[in-house]
């Protein structure tokens, strides 16, 4: 397993700047600048979660809407990750979070697999929680999971407040990624996957 797992993306189009950091064996630090105070918050919770220091600015089109930003951002950050881990020998591969939040509950199951793949069951109950568009975070999960190049499960099992689905969703992934990415004591330096390839 890669000893330094940490990767910085720069991702510049005629809609959004983004510079993403992220180190996979941090501490949960985070500094966050998008421009989208909510999107801030629920990447925050990813970074506390996920045990994983998580530096990202962006800036993008905002007079618009967030859509670009939201999805570049999703981009940039698996595109980081995937760099971070590095060859994934040793690494656990697979994770999985339940995470509640008073009447919300989620539960996120990633694997590594080097195969894009997203599910993303989830119905919030309302479109905006403030000024944000709850279809943005599909956007982002889509990003994320193309650059990556990660199967990703994310369920929303029951919850009757926006915010708190969109929270258990952020910080079960958070959960669900830190697993992954943990060494195996037991894989040592193997690949875990038969095929010898992820």
């Amino acid at each position: 397993m890669n000893s330094n797992r940490t990767a910085l993306v720069e991702r510049n189009t005629l809609e959004t700047q983004i510079r993403a950091q992220v180190s996979l064996d941090g501490s949960g630090a985070s500094r966050l600048q998008t421009g989208v105070p909510f999107f801030d918050h629920m990447l925050d919770q990813i970074a506390r979660h996920g045990a994983i220091d998580l530096d990202i600015e962006a800036t993008g089109d905002l007079q618009i809407d967030a859509h670009h930003t939201v999805e570049d951002v999703g981009i940039a950050f698996g595109q980081a990750v995937s760099r971070a881990i590095g060859d994934k020998k040793g690494i656990r591969r697979y994770g999985h979070a339940y995470v509640p939040l008073d009447e919300a509950l989620s539960r996120v199951v990633i694997d590594l697999s080097g195969r894009p793949g997203l599910w993303f069951e989830v119905t919030f109950p309302r479109a905006r929680i403030g000024d944000f568009d709850v279809d943005l975070l599909l956007e982002f999960f889509r990003g994320f999971v193309n650059h990556a190049q990660v199967t990703l499960h994310v369920d929303n099992l029951k919850g009757t407040n926006a915010h708190h689905v969109a929270e258990t969703i952020f910080k079960a992934f958070g959960r669900a990624l830190r697993m992954a990415v943990e060494a195996d004591p037991r894989m040592q330096e193997a690949l875990p996957s038969t095929k010898g390839l992820l």
